[in-house]
């Protein structure tokens, strides 16, 4: 059984002083299995964060349905199965960061030992033990961050959900960060984040989305999307200026592989959003034709 299924989904906002609405995700098809990564990318406003939302219950889709492990995502069944760090937490700044973690420990229901075992174990895994009886008010964005997927692990979810988890981080604080995914992963936590750092997304994700105006135009794994077919890189172990001369007839034992060549995920990124653009100009052309034919 898949983590998440999310079949199907449009979601509209109401426009404001009776405006066009927005129309915000169009469609969108997905399934996370248990124990991955998965990453959705695109640019603000692409619809990222409302799919998200959906995920965790906060609205419903127009159309459509998500599941979380085979459950509805408005499941009250969810609650204790969904951990969420939204792109802008807020956070008591008088409270230290165990109080906070405490804090949010009692509203899944924990106490007594369980809830300070619990919160020490997450303090720990974020690497805020040191810092836990200092007030939120004096920690750095990182710190917050991280105090932020510490109250969402609280209560052992089973599915993490990270809406941009390094906005606004420093290198060193958006590493602790990646680290800290990275361990839950080793766990066998199933996450799904979303992110702007695309080679964050490419080093620690096992699936990736991309979103472009509420629509799912690239899906696959890292290596699907990565990959070029039209090029080829040659790899050769302690080859001599020489011997790269003559290439393959001459390379004998050192000729190491030959295997496609990879783009980056940002250019696999770019590279849909231009063709997505190219098929809106050619639909619209053909639409003004169409019309100035009826005219």
């Amino acid at each position: 059984m898949n983590a998440v299924e999310i079949d199907d989904i449009h979601k509209s906002f109401p426009g404001h002083w009776g405006r066009g609405g927005v129309y915000a995700v169009k469609g969108v098809s997905l399934s996370i299995p248990e124990g991955g990564v998965y990453g959705l990318i695109g640019p603000n406003g692409s619809g990222k964060s409302t799919i998200m939302k959906a995920l965790v219950g906060l609205l419903r889709p127009d159309a459509g349905h998500c599941l979380v492990f085979g459950n509805p995502a408005t499941s009250a069944a969810n609650r204790r199965e969904i951990g969420f760090l939204p792109e802008n937490p807020y956070f008591y700044k008088f409270l230290t960061g165990a109080e906070t973690v405490r804090f949010y420990g009692r509203l899944c229901g924990l106490r007594g030992r369980q809830l300070r075992q619990r919160t020490d174990e997450m303090l720990e895994i974020a690497g805020l033990t040191e810092a836990a009886d200092r007030r939120l008010g004096g920690y750095s964005k990182g710190m917050l961050q991280r105090v932020g997927l510490a109250q969402a692990l609280v209560q052992q979810p089973r599915l993490l959900v990270l809406d941009e988890p390094t906005a606004g981080v420093d290198p060193i604080g958006s590493r602790a960060i990646r680290d800290i995914i990275l361990d839950l992963k080793q766990r066998g936590m199933t996450v799904f984040l979303c992110s702007h750092l695309l080679e964050q997304v490419q080093e620690i994700c096992d699936r990736v989305g991309i979103l472009y105006q509420g629509c799912l135009i690239a899906e696959g794994s890292i290596d699907e999307l990565t990959r070029d077919h039209r090029r080829t890189e040659i790899t050769l172990r302690d080859a001599s200026p020489e011997l790269l001369d003559k290439l393959r007839t001459l390379a004998g034992d050192a000729w190491e592989s030959a295997v496609p060549a990879r783009n980056s995920l940002e250019t696999v990124f770019l590279r849909g959003i231009r063709a997505k653009l190219q098929e809106q100009k050619a639909a619209e052309a053909a639409r003004k034709a169409a019309e100035a034919k009826k005219s």
